[in-house]
C-alpha cells in the first residue's frame, strides 16, 4: 500500500524577510512534512533561503523550486547542493527546471535546445555529487568536487517543469517531478503519463490554498490568485480539464485577468486551487493521492502567509476534523 502523501507549504516569494525564520520554524511546529523556497528572478535566491530554513529547524524537509539550470553553472550548483545536504543529511529536495523562458532570454541565457540542455544538465549534476568526474566542455579538463566535500548520500533531484516532452526527461532522469499550480486531479495523471518513469518517482503538486470555516469566505479569497490560468504557459495544466475550452472562452471573452476571474463560476475555483472548510479541502487532497501525487505543497493566500500556517495546518492527518 502507497504512504500518505506528504504535506508541506510554500514560503512565498515576497514573505518579509523579518518572517522567513517565523514561517519555518512555525511550518515545523504544526507538523507540516516540508516548506519549499522559491528563486524566481528579482526575488530571493534558492539556495540561501534553503540555508537559512535548514539551520533554523531540525526536521522538516526543505525543498528548493526551482533552481533554473542556465543560471547556474552545474558544477557551482552542486558544490552548494552537496554543502547544503552535508550540513544537514536527509532533509533537502533539490527542484530544478528550464526557468521561465522570458526571465532567461532577459538575462541571454535561455539554451539553443533546452530539453537536451536540461537533460545534460541534471546528468552531470547527479554525477559529480556521487564523486564522478564529469567533463563539462569539450576538450577541457574534467570537474569533479573533493571527496572531503562530498554528502554522504545524493539528495532528491526534482525537476520543475511542464510540458509533456520536458516531463519526459524527468521522468528519464530526476527522482521527481514538481508540478506548478494549479494541479488538479487531471493534471496529476497526465502528468504522470507523460513522466512514464522506470523507477520511483514522486509527484509534488503545489496548488494555492485557503482553509476557512465559511467555504463561500475561501472561495472568495481564492479567486484573484486564479488570474494566471488563461495564460498560454499554464496551457498543460488546463488541457486535460472538461472545462478547458469553456475556460479558454471565457478569457477570450474578457476585458482582462482581473475580469476573467471575476467571472469565473465557483465551481471552477474549487477545482482550481484548494479552498473550503478543513473536511473539503482535505477531501482534494485525497483525490490528488489518488490520481498519483506523493507531495502537497500548499501555498498561503493572503497577504498574510505566517498567519495563514495554522488554518492550512487543520488538514493535516492528526488534526483534522471528526468526521
Amino acid at each position: 500500500m502507497a504512504s500518505p502523501a506528504r504535506i508541506g507549504v510554500m514560503l512565498p516569494r515576497d514573505t518579509p524577510a523579518g518572517q522567513v525564520i517565523d514561517f519555518v520554524q512555525r511550518a515545523e511546529q504544526l507538523g507540516f512534512h516540508e516548506v519549499w523556497v522559491v528563486e524566481d528572478l528579482g526575488y530571493r535566491g534558492g539556495i540561501a533561503q534553503a540555508a537559512v530554513a535548514l539551520g533554523c529547524t531540525t526536521s522538516i524537509r526543505i525543498g528548493v523550486g526551482i533552481l533554473p539550470a542556465a543560471a547556474r553553472n552545474v558544477a557551482f550548483t552542486a558544490m552548494e547542493i552537496a554543502t547544503l545536504e552535508a550540513l544537514h543529511p536527509g532533509r533537502l529536495d533539490v527542484g530544478i527546471g528550464h526557468g521561465v523562458p522570458a526571465w532567461m532570454a532577459s538575462l541571454g541565457i535561455w539554451p539553443t535546445k533546452p530539453l537536451t540542455f536540461l537533460d545534460a544538465y541534471v546528468q552531470s549534476l547527479n554525477a559529480l555529487l556521487r564523486g564522478e568526474a564529469v567533463t563539462l566542455e569539450d576538450g577541457a579538463d574534467p570537474v569533479a568536487l573533493d571527496p572531503s566535500a562530498l554528502p554522504v548520500t545524493v539528495p532528491p533531484i526534482l525537476l520543475g517543469v511542464r510540458g509533456p516532452r520536458s516531463l519526459a526527461v524527468s521522468g528519464r532522469v530526476a527522482d521527481g517531478t514538481v508540478l506548478a499550480e494549479p494541479t488538479t486531479p487531471e493534471y496529476a495523471r497526465s502528468a504522470l503519463a507523460s513522466i512514464a518513469a522506470q523507477r520511483p518517482h514522486r509527484l509534488v503538486a503545489y496548488n494555492l490554498a485557503v482553509v476557512d470555516d465559511d467555504p463561500a469566505a475561501a472561495l472568495a479569497a481564492a479567486r484573484p490568485t486564479l488570474q494566471w490560468v488563461g495564460e498560454r504557459d499554464v496551457a498543460p495544466h488546463i488541457d486535460p480539464l472538461d472545462i478547458a475550452d469553456e475556460l479558454r472562452a471565457l478569457r477570450a471573452s474578457s476585458a482582462d485577468r482581473h475580469d476573467f476571474v471575476a467571472r469565473m463560476p465557483d465551481a471552477w475555483v474549487a477545482r482550481l486551487a484548494l479552498a473550503g472548510d478543513a473536511k473539503q479541502v482535505r477531501a482534494r487532497l485525497d483525490e490528488l493521492d489518488s490520481a498519483g501525487t506523493t507531495d502537497h505543497v500548499l501555498i498561503p493566500v493572503g497577504a498574510d502567509p505566517l498567519g495563514a500556517l495554522d488554518s492550512l495546518a487543520r488538514v493535516l492527518p492528526a488534526t483534522e476534523e471528526a468526521s
